[in-house]
Order: structure tokens, then C-alpha cells, then sequence
């Protein structure tokens, strides 16, 4: 995928293994990697703002060895 290739709701899930209701929680909760909406109900994440996010979550959590 490229930088700014758009992603679903359903493939953010895939790419990070979880299920697509946690996905769905984490952006009515404010969490999770951004989004934006296209129209009324389109959901879209840019894979380079899920890859960040991801990123970021790996940083916060690693433990220096």
C-alpha cells in the first residue's frame, strides 16, 4: 500500500488482527488511528495514519533492553 491509499473500517481490523467492533469503538471513543468521512457514512483511514498510530502505540509500550 502507499502512503495515502485509503482503508476501510474492515481493513484497518484485518491489518492489525482485531475484530472490526474494536475499531469502531476506538473511533467513537476518540482513539485509534485516525479517520475521516466521506459523505454522511463513509469511514476512511489513510494507511500512513494507521501505520503512525501503530507506530506510536509500539513506541509507548517497548521496554529499552
Amino acid at each position: 500500500m502507499q502512503d495515502d491509499d485509503f482503508m476501510t473500517t474492515t481493513q484497518v481490523a484485518e491489518r492489525l488482527n482485531i475484530p472490526v467492533s474494536t475499531v469502531r469503538y476506538w473511533r467513537f471513543m476518540g482513539q485509534g488511528p485516525k479517520s475521516f468521512t466521506m459523505g454522511q457514512r463513509t469511514v476512511r483511514y489513510r494507511s500512513s495514519d494507521v501505520e503512525a498510530w501503530l507506530d506510536a502505540q509500539y513506541q509507548a509500550t517497548s521496554v529499552a533492553r
